[in-house]
């Protein structure tokens, strides 16, 4: 039975501006999730989280938006307060952003379902147990992380570069694990893109690729269970 002591308290900055963000990670999180539209400057007053997840964005972490760094400092404190952190696409930029990397624009567009391959240190790593060395998920930007924070681990990469890294209690993910098909559907026809790369993505938003890209949804559970691990072995003040 679970009681309310049980369920994880995560904050969850969401940078996307988007109605399907919020829904996809309330359907993956087995938490209670403390929500801030953090592009309208909403930041947690202080820590007491059990983690913090941050969103995919339509920014890139270094224009010039007056809640941007403000969002990379409070991630930062956050890591020196030792609660777990997530960051997803933009969240991993921003995540090695704050802690000391670098994110460039690529000149380019990764988008779709793709295939990504952990390291060794990946594949020894608590936030992809369960989930094969070679995976498939859905990836939809033009900004990557170049170069890692001082000290973080290479977990996973592509041939577009750096989908995954750690740094202590700190993981970041290019891909999208929390997406649908409803949702890669709506953002790929959003993008200035041509008409033709556009229904290239569309026609393999597919069943056998969605249920394929389904596995990586286990470093959800991955990740909340090294929460609960931290918050039972080196409670949060």
């Amino acid at each position: 039975m679970t009681t309310a002591r049980d369920r994880l308290r995560l904050a969850l900055l969401d940078a996307s501006e988007s109605d399907h963000t919020r829904r996809n990670f309330r359907r993956e999180l087995d938490a209670d999730l403390v929500e801030f539209e953090v592009t309208a400057n909403e930041r947690p007053a202080g820590f007491d989280f059990d983690g913090v997840i941050v969103t995919g964005s339509r920014t890139s972490v270094y224009w010039d938006r007056d809640w941007i760094r403000p969002l990379l400092d409070y991630i930062a404190a956050a890591d020196d307060a030792g609660l777990p952190i997530l960051g997803v696409c933009y969240g991993h930029q921003a995540l090695a952003s704050a802690l000391g990397g670098r994110v460039e624009d690529m000149g380019e567009y990764e988008i779709g379902y793709r295939e990504i391959t952990q390291t060794a240190e990946g594949s020894e790593d608590e936030l992809f147990a369960g989930i094969e060395e070679s995976f498939t998920a859905f990836t939809t930007h033009s900004d990557a992380v170049t170069e890692l924070p001082p000290d973080a681990e290479l977990l996973a990469e592509n041939d577009y570069g750096i989908h995954a890294f750690r740094r202590g209690h700190a993981w970041g993910v290019q891909f999208h694990p929390e997406y649908d098909r409803d949702t890669a559907a709506r953002v790929t026809k959003g993008k200035d893109l041509s008409e033709e790369r556009i229904q290239s993505v569309l026609d393999g938003i597919n069943a056998a690729n969605y249920d394929a890209a389904c596995r990586t949804k286990r470093l959800f559970e991955n990740f909340t269970d090294y929460a609960r691990q931290v918050r039972e072995t080196v409670p949060v003040q």
